[in-house]
């Protein structure tokens, strides 16, 4: 949020440095993120270091406020005027300026008013307006068609305070400094327009500083200052608004208040400069004196406001009194919003309606059909109150963000309505004329409970750690508008209206506490060591394992990706091809009442999802890819709270080599599954895992023959392999094959143990090899576990080196061979030993999977 600081000192006196101020607000928690110095020269503030806009200093001598006696027609060119500018000087400045706003006044001799302007002289340095990049010059005397000319009248992008270029800095009143006293001609443009604009990052829950009265408030309790409330008078001569209008609201708990004024014979037309000029400011774009009123009003109170033609309300009436209803949408209904867009309603999209149709989306932005034009002489102003819930929905649906839905969706009190009305209507009256209707519609069906709490001093000094006066907490809370009273030993605390994020009970408590010492200043909170007994220390070995998995992946050559548990129904169907039967778990979703996004709705039942969409996006920098995920997925069932179940994900596609390996050539080979297939073994490996097979995957996300089942101990544990083609294209995914895999991580690492350290073998191993013929389907993994649970303890090692089939080898069969070695601490064995065991395996393989020694 942009907050100048002329605007601010309306509502609170400041005499320290803005810098120190800037760095003073920061530490209270609204962190200033830049300042924009207009004209003036920045300051400095012994150890504060702030962020500041590249901006240009008006020289005191030569860029000065000047008034603009007489428009003369220039002699020899129709697109050029002399502008005679009073300066403070014996003799009128003349400047010759094709300003397209000073053409009004060409010929028409001595001005009886003067308007008013900054004159740039010869030498000073201004922004080069008609540069689309950011470029100083320096004035230097030139004739322009016939007329020397050595000064200039400047616009505002000139000057530096806004991008308008339209025509010149032009107003019609003499400027006034803060005790109403004029400038004259020739003052420095510094005294008179000099800035500074602090850029204020606000977060969600700062609702009530969304305004500059908001900023004033925090700005006036951090330095004990008074705060000045602009007035909420009105002056209402016209005929009463009783008749005038009606309002019927419908769903109270989406619109507790709503109020009308009304105001009668007025004009449209420009708004006043210095409510242009402070418009412009804050970063909007000034339009008419009504709209601007109501664009004025938001940043000032927070309280967004709506002014809709009266005339055209009761000609849809039919000229009867028009009824204003909120309500939710029928079916089908649409609105075409200000922005010329036609929105289709959904159910939760809390209306302002009238009984011919639709006409403003509420809290949010209004319609086309009543909007205020150059015709209108009546306004019906409106402010109302939204459930900051259903407006921050509503956004997001529609993808509609507005300055009155950022507030709304944050949260505005139903008291300010009738602030934001009465302080509205006189702005209004008071810049396009008219008769305001005296009363003022109200209807408020649901008024919020105050929230009352009891803070005792002995907490305050608890969680602050430590001594603090009740007096002193006191002063605080009735800085901040707290209403307070107090004991010995307690603070009874009345929460004022705009504290909506302040609750009852303990947590209320709390929020008083980080009030009083966020303004008293977190800095002075003395540093001190724990006087409580620390508990005792445990462990988490399943943490521990899984960092160590962690680094034994990235050792392995892959880099871990972190994504959001978030994504849609339909985007997790897409892992199954159509008219295959999903692997996906069965169980419900769990779904997110606010999702942050469209296309996060759910949390996840699968991780993969999460990591072909950031493959998909990444491929657009780079082809190789190997990224592993560790995160949890939700399966919902019929228990309060759905499973939690940590999974492992990896993904691998692209060249083999990485992409920063010195010897990579063009033609280097691409990933396949057997890379994947390293990793898991190497992973297992390194989590001293050895019981474990890979069998025949059947899962249809993979693509079949390519891919695989990881089984640990019998159970089973996950897939890997190649991405099956369809889901590949499902998921924008061309060209290199991807090969991923997700596998049951508490399953995982459940068999992990530790690494045993043993002192190197004192005999010799014997070595033999044994070649089985078996099944071609009988998985080599099976094959394995048959063979080291026949041979026993004395089974040191086995390793495949070889699987044949052919030329002796039966149809449907494969010889598939391993090299054994065996081993003991104890002493050599002998060669009738091993036979002994030998023998007992193709026993063993005989029987459990119809093996045959092959000869």
């Amino acid at each position: 949020m942009l907050v100048p600081l002329s605007w601010l000192q309306d509502y609170v006196d400041i005499d320290v440095p803005i810098e120190l101020l800037a760095e003073k607000i920061t530490l209270a928690g609204l962190e200033v993120a830049k300042l924009y110095y207009i004209g003036i020269p920045q300051g400095h503030v012994e150890g504060v270091r702030l962020p500041t806009s590249d901006h240009l200093v008006w020289d005191r001598e030569k860029l000065l406020l000047g008034a603009v006696k007489e428009v003369k027609p220039h002699p020899d060119a129709d697109k050029l005027v002399l502008a005679m500018v009073d300066y403070g000087a014996d003799e009128l400045e003349q400047c010759v300026t094709g300003a397209p706003n000073l053409f009004q006044y060409k010929g028409k001799g001595e001005l009886e008013s003067p308007v008013w302007t900054v004159i740039a002289l010869e030498g000073a340095e201004v922004w080069d307006g008609h540069s689309d990049e950011p470029k100083r010059m320096i004035l230097k005397g030139k004739p322009l068609r016939g007329i020397h000319n050595k000064s200039m009248v400047c616009s505002e992008k000139e000057l530096g305070m806004s991008d308008a270029h339209e025509g010149i800095m032009l107003l019609h009143d003499q400027p006034q400094n803060g005790n109403g006293e004029a400038f004259a001609p020739g003052t420095p443009a510094q005294d008179v327009f000099g800035d500074v604009v602090l850029e204020i990052e606000l977060t969600p829950n700062l609702a009530r500083t969304f305004s500059i009265i908001g900023i004033a408030r925090e700005v006036a309790a951090i330095l004990d200052k008074e705060l000045k409330y602009p007035s909420f008078e009105f002056v209402a001569e016209g005929d009463p608004i009783d008749g005038a209008v009606e309002i019927e609201i419908r769903e109270p708990e989406l619109n507790p208040r709503f109020t009308f004024t009304l105001l009668r014979n007025t004009k449209v037309q420009p708004s006043p400069e210095w409510m242009q000029h402070r418009l412009r400011l804050v970063g909007q774009r000034p339009i008419n004196n009504f709209v601007d009123v109501t664009n004025y009003i938001t940043f000032e109170l927070g309280q967004p406001l709506h002014a809709f033609d009266y005339d055209k309300l009761v000609e849809r009436a039919g000229g009867d009194t028009p009824k204003i209803i909120t309500r939710l949408p029928e079916d089908g209904e649409t609105l075409e919003t200000l922005d010329g867009v036609t929105r289709k309603l959904l159910p939760e999209n809390i209306l302002v309606t009238d009984e011919a149709g639709v006409l403003s989306m509420g809290g949010v932005m209004g319609g086309g059909d009543t909007e205020i034009s150059d015709e209108t002489t009546t306004v019906l102003l409106e402010s109302a109150a939204w459930n900051f819930i259903n407006i921050r929905k509503t956004q997001q649906a529609q993808k509609l963000f507005t300055e009155a839905g950022t507030r709304f969706s944050r949260g505005v009190h139903p008291s300010q309505a009738i602030l934001g009305v009465q302080r509205g209507i006189e702005l209004m009256r008071q810049t396009g004329g008219g008769e305001v209707a005296q009363g003022v519609v109200d209807a408020y069906p649901l008024p919020p409970a105050s929230v009352e709490i009891e803070l005792p001093i002995i907490e305050v000094r608890r969680i602050m750690g430590m001594d603090f006066a009740i007096e002193t907490a006191a002063d605080i809370l009735r800085r901040l508008e707290f209403d307070v009273e107090y004991s010995k030993d307690t603070i009874r605390v009345t929460v004022p209206d705009h504290r909506m994020d302040i609750d009852t009970g303990v947590v209320g408590r709390a929020d008083l506490i980080e009030e009083i010492a966020r303004v008293n200043g977190y800095d002075v909170i003395p540093t001190t060591i724990i006087a409580d007994e620390m508990p005792s220390q445990v462990g988490n070995p399943y943490m521990q394992v899984e960092e160590e998995l962690r680094d034994l992946l990235a050792t392995l050559g892959l880099r871990e990706n972190v994504s959001y548990r978030f994504t849609t129904p339909e985007r997790e169907a897409q892992l199954v091809p159509a008219g295959e039967q999903s692997s996906l778990p069965e169980a419900g979703y769990v779904t997110m009442a606010n999702p942050i996004a469209a296309d996060k709705t759910v949390l996840r039942h699968t991780i993969l999802v999460n990591l072909l969409e950031n493959a998909a996006s990444n491929m657009r920098y780079q082809n190789r890819q190997a990224v592993f995920e560790i995160g949890s997925v939700y399966l919902k069932h019929d228990e309060p709270l759905p499973d939690e179940l940590p999974r492992l994900g990896l993904l691998m596609t692209g060249s083999r080599s990485p992409i920063d390996d010195w010897s990579r050539s063009d033609d280097d080979a691409m990933i396949d599954f057997f890379d994947i297939k390293g990793i898991v073994d190497g992973m297992l490996s390194g989590l001293n895992i050895t019981n474990y097979t890979i069998e025949r995957s059947q899962h249809t996300t993979f693509h079949p023959g390519r891919s695989a089942a990881l089984h640990i101990d019998g159970n089973y544990v996950g897939d890997f392999g190649e991405l099956h083609p369809r889901v590949a294209k499902a998921f924008e995914l061309s060209g290199s094959p991807v090969f991923v895999a997700e596998f049951d991580l508490e399953a995982a690492l459940h068999h992990s143990v530790d690494t045993l350290v043993a002192p190197l073998p004192v005999t010799p191993p014997v070595l033999q090899d044994i070649a089985l013929v078996v099944d071609d389907t009988t998985p080599a993994g099976e094959v394995e576990m048959v063979i080291r649970q026949a041979g026993g303890d004395l089974l040191r090692d086995v390793r495949l080196f070889d699987v044949y089939t052919g030329e002796s080898i039966p149809e449907g069969k494969k010889s598939i061979a391993y090299s054994l070695t065996f081993q003991t601490d104890e002493k050599t064995l002998t060669d009738k030993e091993v036979a002994k065991i030998h023998k007992k395996i193709v026993k063993s393989a005989k029987a459990r999977i119809g093996a045959e020694l092959r000869s």
